[in-house]
């Protein structure tokens, strides 16, 4: 997958040196590093089998990730977002959101994440990107920090074409 924006190279994340490159990158930014998420939480994260990471390459230098999840209620949600301190504000973090977006919209109406209360340029930038306040979650990684969920949407699961042809559907034909 082409990324197209300033050189950027889209794809799934494959390597397990790329892994440890999505994981370094955590433990020395925030929001992870202020909620001391651990190496082994971090790395479970990105290589859970029920999950999907992208990552952005400029050249050979990995400068961003996306993990995305599209098991349980909130399905189509980005488990995480990360980019490197050095690639901030070149469009790294909005083309793996496109990226995330394009893939879970070809899947249903909607897609989630959460992002910590504190990190307030990261609210930013999802508002930026559309998403919108759904509610906020007290105390849900760590004692005293408030995750916000946040929420994009096409419309209700239930107006998906799939939900709308399924007989077991409540909107289906009886």
């Amino acid at each position: 997958m082409e990324g197209g924006v300033h050189g950027l190279h889209l794809g799934p994340l494959e390597t397990p040196a790329d892994v440890e490159t999505c994981v370094a990158l955590m433990r020395a930014s925030d929001p992870w590093k202020r909620l001391r998420i651990t190496e082994d939480a971090c790395r479970r994260t990105i290589t859970h089998p029920q999950r999907e990471a992208y990552a952005a390459w400029r050249g050979q230098a990995l400068v961003g990730f996306v993990v995305l999840a599209f098991q349980g209620p909130l399905s189509g949600y980005v488990q995480l977002l990360g980019v490197a301190p050095a690639a901030r504000g070149q469009g790294v973090g909005r083309a793996l959101m496109a990226l995330a977006e394009r893939i879970a919209f070809a899947r249903g109406p909607n897609l989630f994440l959460c992002v910590s209360a504190f990190n307030e340029g990261a609210r930013r930038f999802y508002a930026r990107l559309g998403f919108q306040e759904v509610g906020c979650l007290t105390d849900f990684l760590v004692h005293g920090e408030d995750e916000w969920l946040l929420r994009k949407t096409r419309g209700p699961l239930m107006a998906t074409p799939a939900a709308a042809a399924s007989p077991a559907s409540p909107a289906g034909p009886r």
